[in-house]
C-alpha cells in the first residue's frame, strides 16, 4: 500500500464520519469537537514565524520531519479554525512529504466544507492548505 493510499483512506474516513450528521450544525459541532482534541503545539511555536498567512484567525502551524514522515502539530485562536486544522492535520500528518504535495484533498469537497465557510474562513482553508503542501515540498527537497 502506498502513502498516497493511506491519506486516501483517511479521507475517505473523514467523508463517512461526516456523512452520520445530517445538519450542517451538527457537521460544525463535530468540527470544534475535533479542534478540541488537536494535539497543542509546543508553546515556542506560537509565534509570527509559525502563523499561517491568509487566514483571519491565528493559525500557528509546526513541522517535524522524523523517520522520512512529516508530523504536524497545530493551534488556532479560534474554535472553528482550531477544528479545520486538526482536520487537515489527521489527513496528511504522518505522511511523506512527496506525498503530502501529490495528494488531492478531495474530502473537502466530498464534506461541503468551502461550501459552508465564510468567503474569509473559506481563503483561510486555501491558505492551510497551501502552507501544508508547501511545508511538503520544502521537507522534499532537503529528504
Amino acid at each position: 500500500m502506498t502513502e498516497l493510499m493511506g491519506i486516501n483512506d483517511t479521507q475517505d474516513e473523514v467523508i463517512e464520519e461526516f456523512e452520520l450528521f445530517d445538519q450542517w450544525m451538527d457537521k460544525y459541532e463535530y468540527i470544534i469537537d475535533l479542534g478540541k482534541k488537536l494535539p497543542l503545539i509546543d508553546g515556542q511555536y506560537k509565534d509570527n514565524r509559525h502563523l499561517i498567512p491568509g487566514c483571519q484567525s491565528q493559525v500557528w502551524l509546526h513541522a517535524e520531519l522524523q523517520d522520512g514522515k512529516v508530523e504536524f502539530t497545530a493551534d488556532s485562536d479560534a474554535i472553528i479554525t482550531k477544528g479545520i486544522i486538526a482536520l487537515l492535520i489527521r489527513v496528511l500528518s504522518g505522511h511523506k512529504p512527496e506525498d503530502i504535495v501529490a495528494a488531492d484533498l478531495y474530502f473537502i469537497n466530498r464534506i461541503g466544507l468551502k461550501d459552508h465557510l465564510s468567503p474569509t474562513r473559506s481563503n483561510g482553508l486555501v491558505s492551510m492548505v497551501e502552507q501544508l503542501k508547501t511545508i511538503g515540498l520544502n521537507f522534499s527537497k532537503v529528504h
